[in-house]
């Protein structure tokens, strides 16, 4: 009885936080828009590369053409001059004769992260006192710049982020990876929010200046972590900057993921995210609306409980295709509903086997991750 009782507190428990979650997610104003277009300093663009596949021309393009009357330099930069990439920047460059944009070599190997040791170099020739950085699989809107670039006209926001979605979820398990990114991601970025300042940035766009960069310990800090942006914004936090979230979502497009790698992806973020956050890694379990009424009807079979569970799902199914549909913009396919629940349960799996171990895959190669998202690479 004791046990039946735990179990239907929990299922109620995540219930009330997922009705939270839904809450504070429909107050904000995603997908707004700033009025005021005159407001444009220049701006550094840094752009670390690696590979290509069919959606990088269109990715990379979107920032190339950026509506924005002040200066923009944008550097993209490669590790290795025999990258296919190069030869497509080189394209692109060619085909924006007014864009100040160069493809920069960065060979220098800094630190167990690829990427930010590209970085370091790339902000070596940045002309500008802003910069934005972002992830070379991210397409933006021709207004980006002019609506991430808004916030930081005011001298306390340190660094300015974007929420971003899964623009082409093609395979069963990029649809099990949107519910993710696309529906829970976001929402609970903000239900962490409510409770208190953002101390970490999301990648996949962020918006600095060099002053705070450099005050923060420079990019040269992060050369050995995974989590380069969420150590980026804790540091900016740190050091007395406010961490704001751009309401323009910006998409990430993805070549056709298996199950395997869709499952490698979520289970490098789930032990990133435990070694950085412990403590609301160790306690987000509490919000898995699908595994605690399953649970507790497990426990104690009987048709009012069926009836509760049921109507626990209907909700958590609903708020969570709600979440997705405003933040793409579209509709849910009724088929995929099946995917929310699906997702709650592998994640439950995920959740207890970043307590099990260490050990990531990351671009190719093997690493451990160490405390607060270290990385040592794996012979």
């Amino acid at each position: 009885m004791f046990l039946t009782v735990i179990l239907a507190s929990l299922a109620l428990l995540s219930l009330v936080l997922t009705l939270w979650q839904w809450l504070v997610a429909k107050r904000f104003p995603l997908h707004q828009r700033v009025s005021d277009f005159t407001h444009a300093p220049a701006v550094t663009v840094l752009k670390p590369l690696k590979g290509c596949d069919e959606e990088t021309a269109q990715c990379l393009s979107s920032w190339l053409e950026q509506e924005y009357s002040g200066a923009v330099q944008v550097l993209f930069g490669v590790a290795s001059a025999a990258d296919p990439v190069c030869s497509l920047v080189r394209e692109l460059i060619a085909a924006h004769p007014q864009r100040d944009a160069q493809l920069a070599l960065c060979e220098q190997s800094l630190g167990a992260n690829a990427k930010v040791s590209t970085l370091v170099q790339l902000q070596r020739q940045a002309k500008h006192e802003i910069l934005v950085i972002s992830d070379a699989d991210v397409r933006v809107p021709p207004d980006f710049l002019v609506n991430v670039i808004a916030p930081l006209r005011d001298p306390d926001v340190g660094l300015v982020n974007s929420f971003y979605r899964l623009a082409n979820p093609s395979t069963p398990a990029m649809r099990w990876e949107a519910v993710a990114i696309n529906a829970d991601f976001w929402s609970q970025i903000l239900q962490s929010q409510s409770l208190k300042p953002l101390d970490f940035a999301l990648g996949a766009a962020m918006a600095t200046t060099q002053s705070r960069l450099e005050k923060s310990g420079g990019f040269i800090a992060l050369v050995d972590y995974l989590a380069d942006d969420y150590q980026l914004g804790n540091k900016i936090a740190q050091q007395g900057g406010r961490i704001v979230l751009c309401p323009v979502v910006v998409e990430c497009w993805s070549s056709p993921m298996s199950w395997r790698a869709a499952w490698s992806h979520q289970l490098r973020w789930a032990r990133t995210i435990r070694v950085c956050q412990p403590l609301p890694f160790f306690f987000s379990i509490l919000s898995n609306a699908t595994l605690w009424p399953l649970l507790w009807l497990l426990a104690y079979p009987t048709m009012p409980t069926l009836s509760i569970a049921a109507l626990c799902w209907l909700f958590r199914i609903v708020t969570a295709s709600n979440h997705q549909a405003r933040l793409t913009g579209t509709s849910v396919r009724p088929v995929y509903f099946w995917m929310v629940l699906l997702k709650d349960l592998l994640h439950a799996v995920l959740w207890a086997l970043a307590f099990l171990g260490n050990r990531i895959e990351w671009r190719g190669e093997a690493y451990r991750v160490r405390t607060r998202g270290r990385l040592v690479k794996l012979r």
